[in-house]
């Protein structure tokens, strides 16, 4: 028989690291692929994905069984890229007059984002909310479940997919008359 979720993610709180391993072999390429849908880069990603399973010993001790793992999983991913994007706009702001040294550095980066698909690029240019909406819902995500995960009602999500679906709508129409 095998283990719920949750059992693994208590027995990993309490310092099972077989429980552990076996929580993140579920739940990594799923956690991954989120982050993904959320960044559009593949290394930041690949970086974010691992801050959170470094992070995820200590705050499974704050995992309390009131939503399923996976819900809770997607919660943790969903702060830890908003405080990497704060992170990010602080930095930016730090650095604004460095010199030619950040412009190229922006530049490559920009250069990089273009030769991602089509959806990525185009979901990269929804606000925050429509992308964290979509990527959750793009990753067989309920509206319920994707609203608990948010913290908003089912129908705030059913609100921003539809207007998801209209920019990315809009997107490509303008990208087709081009």
């Amino acid at each position: 028989m095998m283990t719920s979720d949750e059992d693994l993610a208590t027995a990993a709180a309490a310092g099972d690291g077989a429980a552990f391993a076996s929580l993140l072999d579920r739940h990594y390429d799923r956690l991954f692929a989120f982050c993904f849908r959320i960044t559009g880069s593949r290394s930041e990603a690949e970086d974010l994905t691992q801050d959170i399973c470094a992070a995820l010993p200590a705050k499974l001790a704050s995992y309390q069984r009131r939503a399923k793992v996976t819900t809770w999983l997607y919660r943790v991913a969903v702060n830890a890229a908003h405080d990497r994007r704060r992170k990010r706009a602080t930095y930016a702001k730090a650095t604004a007059g460095w010199g030619d040294w950040e412009v190229n550095r922006t530049a490559a980066h920009a250069d990089t984002s273009q030769k991602l698909d089509w959806l990525t690029a185009a979901m990269r240019q929804l606000s925050t909310d429509l992308r964290n909406t979509l990527a959750l819902v793009l990753d067989d995500m309920t509206h319920a479940q994707a609203a608990e995960v948010m913290g908003v009602s089912e129908g705030t999500i059913s609100w921003r997919i539809s207007e998801a679906k209209k920019a990315l709508r809009a997107l490509k129409e303008q990208e087709d008359m081009v």
